[in-house]
Formats: C-alpha cells, structure tokens, sequence
C-alpha cells in the first residue's frame, strides 16, 4: 500500500474513533445526572475506605494456655 494511502486511512479511523468517543461521552453524561454520579462516586470510595480498614485491623491476640 502506498504510504500516503496508508496515511489517509489512518487519519479517517481516527476521525471515525474521536466521533464515536463524543458521542459515546454525550451518551453517558444524558444518561446519568451529574448528582447521581457524584454521590455513587463517594459512596464507592467510602466503602472502599472502609474495606481496607478491615483487612487492615489488627487481629485479635489469642491467649494460649
């Protein structure tokens, strides 16, 4: 394939590829208020937060007869 072929076709998928990026972030922020998303954000960190909490604890020392 001649290199200037090459070149133009790889400048179209990149085209096509920005288009579909758009459209699929106009998508998703249409389909989730802004609110929701910040409080889901928030509520997944927390529990997050919390997690490794837990499996950071310190056990409890067991006393051997």
């Amino acid at each position: 394939m001649h290199p200037e072929n090459h070149l133009a076709l790889h400048h179209v998928r990149a085209a096509e590829l920005r288009a579909e990026a758009d459209a699929y972030r106009l998508a998703a922020a249409a389909r989730q208020p802004r609110r929701t998303r910040d409080l889901r954000t928030r509520l997944g960190w927390a529990l997050v937060e919390v997690g490794l909490r837990l499996a950071a604890a310190p056990k409890a020392a067991t006393a051997i007869p």
